[in-house]
């Protein structure tokens, strides 16, 4: 299986948030506006053994499963020294599609799952021994979680539970170490601390927005959680894992056993969150994965605790035989999805295809060098980050790429080549209809239509780009931060736009314009 995912990283060509974290990797920024540095500097470690390749930038979430599964497998060992549920544990995750084949693109949930389940591990070993220091490691751990993704905070309320629900409560909280744990993991999560007290606390309004928004009460996003829960878990691991969760936690809160606490509360409180935000916001597919691998090893250890429980005899088959159908129907359509993407030839979801929907840029970049070459522009430049990030990963710095909007994603990012653009004209390449927002009434820059690109991906239309020469114009790399150039568009609705430049044509109506940035929200 990790070589199917080495094959599926080296032959599917990069996906847009992929090529986007990847120019983080290519920064020396502290942290970025979206997510902690930790998915660059995974990337970065892929690259410097492969190069800019699909597979030095997804080589190093082929690492994290591995890293992931030795430490399920020691957790499952060390609290039933039981061959069989140990392998079970390492191969739950081969049998779900998203760790089995899509941990190879990377993301920021892949470069925390193996921070965060190390955690775990550690707490699991300072329920086992006894020695405060393992409090040390915990905090550590979840600061270099932290470091990756913001969402591993939902694993506090577990924490909490392991060390206030058990008898050895008030040890704990007259002990220093589980303190010096919180001081550890702050420590190590400075820099995105100091970044953002450096850019007006930049990624914490961008989270806190998202987090926050409410779109109404929607049966559509509800469903969609969930069908992603069975579709990305597994159609019959998740009721099997969920099951297993279920039981952990009524007999850890039952007998105050600190592991069950910890392992159960880690998956149940998340799941119930996002099932209640998904009432009114669509929950991002890869939001939930982080808590998934934890849920494993508890449905792993329950299957042996029923045995020594005394359960009866049917219903220890019965559990046993649909943990066996969940590995072995996961596996098989792990299987299946990579010689889809890999080998077949068709498109079964046209342009909902997750895959296929951010394929084919080749053929824009391809259109965008004859661009370049007939009309002698210099640099190209974009609105959105996907095209932007796109780009810059095929063009590998031989033109300057600048997104002109959005510059709130781009603090602390190294000069692009100012000196190849300045005074020299440009290439615009626009996603319709995003070629025609409404910042460009207040951009004096002179626009020459030099026609489109398609994007095609195995034989179905997936975008279609303007591509238009610019001149008279050189965008501002950080614009003021009440320029609707700075802001990203999720907080486009509390911006207060206004002209760019005196030599504007038109100042834009405040009630147009408020509008405009309304619109953009909705669309984003």
């Amino acid at each position: 299986m990790t070589v199917l995912r080495i094959v599926y990283a080296s032959s599917i060509e990069l996906r847009t948030d992929e090529a986007y974290y990847w120019t983080w990797s290519k920064e020396g920024a502290l942290s970025f506006l979206d997510h902690p540095p930790g998915i660059a500097w995974l990337i970065r470690f892929g690259t410097a053994i492969f190069g800019d390749t699909v597979l030095g930038v997804r080589f190093g979430g082929i690492v994290a499963m591995l890293v992931t599964q030795c430490l399920l497998a020691d957790i499952v060992r060390r609290l039933t020294h039981d061959v069989r549920a140990i392998a079970i544990a390492v191969l739950m995750p081969e049998a779900a599609l998203y760790y089995g084949l899509l941990m190879a693109k990377v993301a920021p949930d892949v470069a925390m799952i193996p921070f965060a389940v190390a955690m775990m591990w550690s707490l699991v070993r300072l329920a086992q021994s006894g020695d405060g220091r393992w409090w040390l490691a915990a905090g550590l751990f979840a600061g270099l979680s932290l470091l990756s993704k913001f969402t591993v905070i939902m694993f506090a309320p577990a924490v909490a539970a392991f060390l206030l629900v058990p008898d050895w409560r008030w040890r704990w909280l007259r002990s220093p170490y589980p303190y010096l744990a919180v001081l550890i993991a702050i420590a190590v999560f400075s820099p995105v601390l100091i970044w953002n007290a450096q850019h007006d606390w930049a990624s914490v309004r961008f989270q806190g927005v998202r987090a926050t928004a409410n779109y109404g009460i929607s049966l559509r996003t509800l469903g969609d959680y969930i069908g992603l829960q069975f579709g990305l878990v597994g159609f019959v691991m998740l009721p099997v894992v969920l099951s297993g969760l279920v039981m952990t936690a009524w007999r850890g809160y039952r007998s105050r056993e600190p592991v069950a606490i910890l392992l159960s509360t880690a998956v149940l409180v998340p799941f119930v969150y996002f099932l209640f935000k998904s009432l009114t916001l669509r929950v991002g597919d890869t939001w939930p994965m982080f808590m998934w691998p934890t849920g494993f090893a508890a449905a792993a250890v329950n299957l042996v605790l029923m045995q020594r429980e005394g359960w009866s005899a049917r219903t220890l088959r019965s559990g046993i035989f649909w943990m066996n159908t969940a590995l072995v129907s996961g596996i098989a359509f792990v299987v299946i999805v990579f010689l889809y993407y890999v080998a077949a030839p068709w498109n079964f979801l046209g342009r909902m295809d997750p895959i296929g929907a951010e394929a084919g840029f080749e053929q824009v970049a391809a259109r965008a060098q004859v661009a370049l070459d007939e009309t002698g522009a210099t640099w190209i430049a974009t609105t959105d980050y996907r095209t932007y990030a796109m780009m810059r990963w095929l063009f590998r710095g031989r033109v300057p790429v600048v997104e002109i909007n959005e510059r709130g994603r781009f603090q602390d990012f190294r000069d692009p080549g100012m000196d190849r653009i300045k005074g020299h004209a440009g290439l615009y390449i626009g996603r319709q209809p995003d070629d025609h927002a409404p910042m460009w009434d207040s951009i004096p820059a002179r626009r020459e239509s030099l026609g489109e690109a398609e994007r095609r991906w195995r034989g179905v239309l997936i975008d279609t780009y303007t591509l238009d020469k610019l001149t008279g114009w050189t965008p501002e790399l950080s614009p003021p931060k009440d320029s609707p150039l700075f802001q990203w568009r999720v907080l486009a609705l509390r911006a207060t736009p206004r002209p760019l430049s005196a030599a504007a044509d038109r100042s834009p109506d405040p009630t147009a314009s408020a509008a405009a940035a309304r619109r953009m929200a909705a669309a984003w």
